[in-house]
């Protein structure tokens, strides 16, 4: 068995043969009893396989379909944990040799080369960037497709497309992450939301046998996705990546069945034309036009990234200015000067995480001090760490730089002395929080508190029927994690209230198909009175 990547090279699938101890020559050979397989076809799409595998004579093998897989995964619990465990291992030594997924060509110091990195490390999709100034064959294939600057990187994905510069959208459609056919029917449940408390009510609501479709605007995870690591999460002693463990949360809800469409927006909640009759669903009116029909709508969308009133911010984003830290921010800050604005645990996970790359870190705190804002460990562990410094009291007044260049220089103030200090950085990471992502539930009435997050339960106020503690004031509408009003901001609250709201999603189903069901019957014996 031999791969092909997307340059259309014949490689030996032996990307993980260190992993178990094999030499090249056995993995170049399945033999009797083994599995061939990619964990992108644990979601049906064929796109979503990172692996193009082809057998050289003849082959006798059993041939298991996406849905046979993730039954016999459920079913089979030995045998199913082998299996997930394999391919698990398989997609890591993927990604950690590049192998198999989609090739980028443009310069490593590209912005555009950043921002897809980063998605596709974020979606768990193994990759690879030729730079042309450092490679010969990357070169020549910019000389063949002749670009113009503006449309580059070169993408090319596993099957042989070739995008020009691609939207993150473009992207996750070719390679799989977008649902192409939705169901006619009504789901049960639509999430909306891929963050831990999205994540979390697909997994717990799906292996309750609930159908399940999670749409996400970019890809799964959330903020806490990119979490460098979280160190406080229940069973974790050694801590976890926050990128690691959403991973695991999406590849368990696909193992239950759970529908994604990631890189999808949903523009609007029509919670009214067919929210009445024997069988009342919503509708969720998608940004590519589509439309989803579902009994239930959990919102999990969380927060945005609150973006500061700083001069020249926009002009920056991108091209120096991120509002995250992953490995692939984090490799272009080795043995760099780099600044950082905010005082949460966010901010704190992500300056130890940078000060083992960076030369310096500074820390911009607007408060006094970090004991209001983040947990202890993490003000020991920035303690502790010789290159971090933390600036109290201080705010950005500028971001210096060329439209050409990118940012050079980031200027802060001293709030209680007015001193200001300039310094020469091309890095800087922005963590001062969020502001609830729920634009698109307007118009349907839902009950917001002063600050735009969600009100639940008993905060809803005075209404002509009893509340379930997660649902809101629009029937058949709930909310979970960060977008709630009065939640608790951390994975572990988002990741209990995504399991509390099953049982009351389970609860408000219940009620509605009796209702229903005494609705139908009332209009037979109708109907039977009428012709008697």
């Amino acid at each position: 068995v031999t791969g092909r990547d997307p340059l259309g090279q014949a490689l030996p699938v032996a990307a993980f043969a260190e992993l178990i101890g094999a030499t090249l020559e056995d993995m170049a050979e399945v033999v009797p009893g083994e599995v061939m397989a990619d964990i992108g076809q644990l979601s049906g799409n064929p796109s979503a396989s990172v692996i193009d595998a082809r057998a050289v004579g003849e082959v006798e093998a059993i041939v298991v379909p996406p849905e046979g897989l993730r039954a016999l995964l459920i079913a089979e619990a030995e045998l199913g944990e082998r299996i997930l465990r394999a391919l698990i291992l398989r997609r890591v030594a993927h990604i950690e040799m590049g192998f198999g997924g989609p090739v980028l060509i443009g310069s490593l110091q590209s912005s555009e080369v950043t921002r897809l990195s980063g998605f596709l490390e974020r979606t768990g999709i193994p990759f690879r960037v030729l730079d042309p100034d450092q490679d010969a064959d990357a070169s020549l294939l910019l000389a063949r497709f002749a670009p113009n600057p503006s449309e580059l990187p070169i993408v090319v994905i596993p099957d042989g497309t070739v995008f020009k510069n691609p939207t993150k959208a473009d992207l996750a459609r070719a390679l799989g992450l977008v649902a192409h056919t939705l169901r006619s029917e009504p789901y049960d449940v639509a999430i909306v939301g891929a963050g831990p408390a999205g994540l979390a009510t697909a997994v717990y609501g799906a292996s309750e046998g609930l159908s399940i479709l999670v749409l996400e605007a970019i890809t799964f995870g959330g903020q806490a996705g990119a979490s460098a690591r979280i160190e406080n999460y229940l069973g974790f002693p050694t801590g976890v990546s926050g990128q690691t463990l959403m991973a695991r949360a999406f590849t368990q809800a696909q193992k239950f069945g759970v529908e994604f469409s990631l890189s999808t927006e949903v523009k609007q909640l029509d919670c009214t034309s067919e929210n009445s009759g024997p069988d009342p669903v919503l509708i969720l009116h998608l940004a590519d036009g589509r439309q989803v029909r579902a009994r239930a709508v959990v919102v999990a969308t969380g927060a945005r990234y609150r973006r500061p009133e700083i001069p020249n911010l926009p002009q920056f984003e991108g091209r120096g200015v991120s509002y995250w830290a992953s490995p692939v921010e984090a490799r272009l800050c080795r043995n760099e000067n780099v600044a950082l604005l905010g005082g949460g645990n966010s901010a704190g996970q992500a300056a130890v995480f940078l000060a083992s790359h960076a030369r310096q870190v500074r820390m911009l705190v607007r408060g006094p001090s970090l004991s209001r804002t983040m947990s202890h460990y993490l003000i020991d562990r920035i303690a502790a760490s010789a290159n971090i410094e933390v600036l109290c009291d201080t705010e950005v007044v500028d971001l210096l730089g060329t439209a050409d260049q990118g940012l050079q220089g980031v200027r802060w103030r001293n709030r209680r002395t007015g001193a200001e200090e300039e310094h020469a950085m091309a890095h800087f990471f922005l963590f001062t929080g969020a502001d609830p992502a729920a634009s698109w539930l307007a118009g349907c009435g839902v009950p917001l508190d002063d600050k735009g997050f969600i009100r639940t339960g008993a905060d809803v106020g005075s209404i002509d029927r009893d509340l379930l503690p997660l649902e809101t004031g629009v029937e058949g509408i709930f909310a979970v994690g960060d977008v709630r009003s009065g939640s608790v901001k951390r994975v572990g609250a988002a990741i209990g209230e995504g399991a509390a709201v099953v049982a009351q999603l389970h609860t408000f189903l219940s009620r509605r198909a009796s209702t229903a069901d005494s609705a139908r019957r009332a209009e037979t014996a109708r109907s039977a009175a009428r012709s008697a």
